[in-house]
């Protein structure tokens, strides 16, 4: 007997691709859900899943912006699955607030090894309570940020941002002056092995995390870029 692993949204017009997913999930102990279109999905997502798998091509909105809408009230992970496959298109997903991004036709091993990673790190950071992990934070530059779930604020002001945003910048505040290489960072917060195409995946969440977290994005002064070398947290 299969073990009830969580709740998947998979948000697909292609029904073979839909069936083929909601099987797959099925032997693999999920619960799927499923939505044809973006109107559709948006209504269950009040059924809080605990992942979404998002096409991007869909017959009412595109999931770019379906994306920007979930994450109005969502933190919830996001893997988009489509054959979108230009370098703009993988920019875009991640910019609307994606946290994967996986192109047709999938292997089914690869799907699987993708959402139980995006899954497991999920759980790790809600459903704790603040007396849990009460005194254990990080603080820096106005900023303080929970070392063990995603909680982050800035003087004072609670901010909003993925698992994967969380992951980025909790590596850099705990290593405070260290540069990290763009591979450093995807092997560390992503835990797959690195490759050329992760250098946009990297650059599209830092420059989201700067935007969450910094006064001016476009002059940072937490999170810094090293031509040629990476990023560093330089925050006081």
């Amino acid at each position: 007997m299969n073990v009830k692993r969580g709740t998947v949204l998979i948000v697909e017009d292609d029904q073979d691709i839909r069936e083929a997913i909601t099987i797959l999930l099925g032997r693999e102990g999920y619960r799927a859900l499923a939505a044809k279109t973006g109107a559709e999905a948006l209504e269950k997502t009040a059924q809080k899943p605990d992942m979404i798998i998002l096409d991007v091509m869909l017959p009412d909105m595109d999931g770019f912006e379906l994306c920007r809408r979930i994450r109005e009230t969502s933190l919830v992970p996001v893997l988009f699955l489509t054959a979108k496959t230009g370098l703009h298109d993988k920019t875009e997903g991640l910019a609307a607030g994606g946290d994967d991004y996986m192109v047709k036709p999938f292997f089914q091993e690869e799907l699987l090894a993708r959402i139980k990673a995006l899954m497991r790190r999920y759980e790790e950071y809600r459903g704790r309570s603040q007396a849990e992990v009460s005194g254990s934070y990080l603080e820096a530059g106005g900023l303080r940020v929970n070392k063990e779930f995603n909680e982050v604020t800035k003087n004072g002001k609670m901010i909003s941002m993925t698992d994967i945003e969380y992951r980025i910048l909790k590596l850099l505040m705990q290593h405070r002056k260290r540069i990290f290489s763009i591979q450093n960072i995807y092997e560390s917060v992503w835990e797959k092995p690195y490759f050329y195409d992760a250098n946009n995946t990297v650059m599209v969440h830092i420059r989201r995390l700067r935007i969450a977290v910094e006064d001016d994005p476009r002059k940072p002064s937490l999170i810094r870029t090293e031509w040629g070398r990476g990023y560093r947290f330089v925050g006081e």
